[in-house]
C-alpha cells in the first residue's frame, strides 16, 4: 500500500512539473519590447502591399515605448562594432587607414562619400554587397572574410562613418 501510495505521489508530482517543464518561462516586458523593437526597426528589409504595412505613427511608437525601456533598437544587420574594427584593421586599413582611399581620393569612407558613391546608399547591406563582390580597384573579400567578419566591418564602417574617423 505504501509503495501505490508513493508511486501515486510521484505520478503527481510528475504530472504537477510537466506545464512548468514543456512552457517556456513567460517574457518580461523588457524582451517583449526588444522583440517587438526589432520586428519593427527590420520591417522595411521586407516589402508587403501597401494595404499591409504598418502605419509611422505605428512603427514610431513601438520605437519610442522600446526606447522608453531602455531597449536598443537596432538595424537587423548590426554586426560586432568592435569586432569590425579588428577585421578592418587587418584587411581594409592599407586603402582605406582613418577612412580614407589612397586609390580614388574622391570615395572615402566619410558619411557624405558613402551616401554620395556607395551603390545602394549608407547603409550596412550595401557595404556588405561591395565588400563581398568587390568594385572598381577594390577587390572582393567574399572569398577571404566569413559573413560573419563582413557584417562586422560593415557596422563598424558604418558606426565610425557616423562619429567620424579619427585621421
Amino acid at each position: 500500500n505504501a509503495r501505490v501510495v508513493g508511486i501515486s505521489f510521484l505520478t503527481h508530482i510528475v504530472i504537477i512539473s510537466i506545464p512548468s517543464v514543456l512552457s517556456p518561462p513567460p517574457l518580461n516586458i523588457k524582451m517583449k519590447f526588444t522583440i517587438v523593437a526589432a520586428l519593427v526597426a527590420s520591417a522595411s528589409a521586407w516589402t508587403a502591399p501597401k494595404r499591409f504595412e504598418l502605419p509611422a505613427s505605428v512603427k514610431a511608437a513601438v520605437t519610442g515605448a522600446a526606447v522608453t525601456a531602455g531597449v536598443a533598437v537596432s538595424p537587423a544587420i548590426a554586426g560586432d562594432v568592435g569586432a569590425g574594427e579588428q577585421v578592418f584593421n587587418a584587411n581594409c586599413a592599407a586603402c582605406h587607414a582613418g577612412g580614407q582611399n589612397v586609390i580614388m581620393p574622391e570615395k572615402t569612407l566619410e558619411k557624405e562619400a558613402l551616401e554620395q558613391y556607395l551603390a545602394g546608399g549608407r547603409n550596412e547591406k550595401a557595404i556588405i554587397t561591395q565588400v563581398t563582390n568587390g568594385k572598381n580597384a577594390m577587390p572582393a573579400f567574399g572569398g577571404r572574410l566569413s559573413d560573419e567578419d563582413i557584417s562586422n566591418v560593415a557596422s563598424y564602417v558604418i558606426a565610425t562613418s557616423e562619429a567620424g574617423w579619427d585621421e
